[in-house]
């Protein structure tokens, strides 16, 4: 896990400690790894899928941000590109 923090701060000038979720695939990509920091340490969660394969975005320069309905999309295997994005909005108060 301090291999993919590493990887986190140095490729992507990002910081692993922010609380933020990083996702990792392998090149068969049937794997993923997921890096977070919890607030007292990091958490590495480890998926394998049974004959399928996680599906991901083009290459590109930089990390792409999924909405949490998409990234639980994800996490189970399901085609998160063919899911709508939730738009979100912040509450008015009148």
């Amino acid at each position: 896990m301090d291999g993919l923090a590493a990887c986190v701060a140095n490729n992507f000038e990002l910081d692993p400690y922010s609380g933020a979720i990083y996702v990792f695939r392998s090149r068969r990509a049937d794997r993923l790894k997921i890096l977070v920091w919890d607030g007292s340490g990091l958490v590495l969660i480890a998926k394998r899928l049974n004959g399928k394969r996680f599906t991901w975005p083009k290459p590109q320069a930089g990390p792409v941000t999924l909405s949490k309905v998409r990234f639980d999309a994800l996490f189970e295997g399901i085609d998160w590109t063919q899911v709508a994005a939730s738009n979100s909005r912040k509450p008015v108060f009148l």
